[in-house]
């Protein structure tokens, strides 16, 4: 689902909790309903912190990060999520020659990472049970769509009953690829072309510090949701 006027737009949302406030507008069906919004951290939390306050749903944190090559830490051939899932680029990994002592070490960095952010973001607590339930996968933008599969296979072990991705902008190409393993992808602004890059979307973009994320997170628990969505039950993580 796309917003056809927004097609092959650049520099439509002005902020990313204005374009939270674009997609929560294409989410209305979900309001007050049993489901969960998980925002990837740090550009996901306040698109998905917009989406939950306008749609009035309880929100998580869906940590994933991407496992970086030795000699780029901002190339990636896999991903860890917030349970332990992990998803390694199987195209890719022969193009590289990475030995088993890298990976190796690769992996186990990403997975410290992984779990030194849940823990900032979510301290102790249970995760709430997702059976039954539809969770929606909030980001900034789809470009690659690797760290968001990554998240889609976490949600899908918690046996959640849908799993829907919802973000502002998306590479039409990566946007066909990814909506074939989820019930339903909602993307706003969905561009087509070479050389696709998710703050072109933006009118003010910037890497946002962990910190930030963070405190955004933990204000919107602080404030809560009126409408019941039921008890937490513990599982693992």
């Amino acid at each position: 689902m796309e917003v056809p006027d927004l097609r092959d737009r650049l520099r439509i949302f002005r902020s990313r909790e204005h374009a939270g406030r674009v997609v929560a507008g294409m989410l209305e069906n979900f309001r007050g309903t049993h489901t969960l919004i998980l925002g990837i951290p740090s550009g996901g939390i306040p698109v998905a912190v917009a989406v939950a306050e306008e749609l009035n749903l309880p929100l998580e944190a869906a940590v994933v990060s991407k496992i970086t090559l030795p000699w780029n830490n901002e190339a990636g051939y896999g991903a860890v999520a917030f349970d332990g899932t992990v998803r390694l680029n199987e195209e890719l990994l022969p193009h590289l020659r990475l030995t088993e002592k890298q990976m190796a070490e690769g992996l186990e960095k990403t997975k410290e990472k992984v779990a030194r952010r849940v823990h900032k973001f979510r301290g102790d607590r249970p995760w709430p049970q997702l059976k039954d339930r539809t969770a929606i996968l909030v980001d900034d933008g789809l470009a690659s769509g690797f760290t968001m599969l990554t998240a889609v296979a976490a949600v899908r072990r918690l046996e959640a009953e849908q799993v829907v991705i919802a973000v502002p902008t998306g590479s039409e190409d990566r946007v066909r690829k990814v909506a074939r393993e989820v019930d339903a992808l909602y993307c706003a602004n969905i561009r087509a072309g070479w050389g696709f890059a998710v703050a072109e979307a933006y009118q003010r973009w910037f890497d946002l510090e962990e910190e930030d994320a963070v405190r955004m997170f933990q204000e919107f628990q602080t404030k809560g949701v009126s409408s019941p969505v039921g008890p937490e039950k513990g599982s693992k993580r």
